[in-house]
């Protein structure tokens, strides 16, 4: 199953409105994806706005993104793009 690690880039971590343009963005995917930090939780769904919110990733966060099916390596390297950058400054682009 294809995965991906990326940092949070966001200052204010996956709080917000850097979570709401990640689930967007996730909800459009071709296949579900879900996200984890290294804490020992399970994973939850990525289109899942408390979910996300539940994981308390701040900035510096090390998440990993799953997913599997057809178009899940361009649906992870999409979403990890996303999340590596500071959705705060550039929430207009996303």
């Amino acid at each position: 199953m294809p995965t991906r690690t990326v940092i949070v880039g966001s200052s204010s971590g996956l709080h917000a409105r850097p979570a709401a343009l990640f689930v967007a963005a996730a909800a459009k995917q071709p296949v579900a994806v879900t996200i984890s930090t290294d804490n020992g939780r399970k994973p939850v769904p990525a289109r899942s706005m408390l979910g996300v919110l539940s994981l308390g990733a701040k900035q510096g966060t090390a998440v990993t993104l799953e997913a599997s099916g057809e178009g899940a390596e361009a649906a992870l390297d999409e979403l990890a793009a996303l999340l590596a950058r500071d959705l705060d400054l550039d929430a207009s682009d996303a």
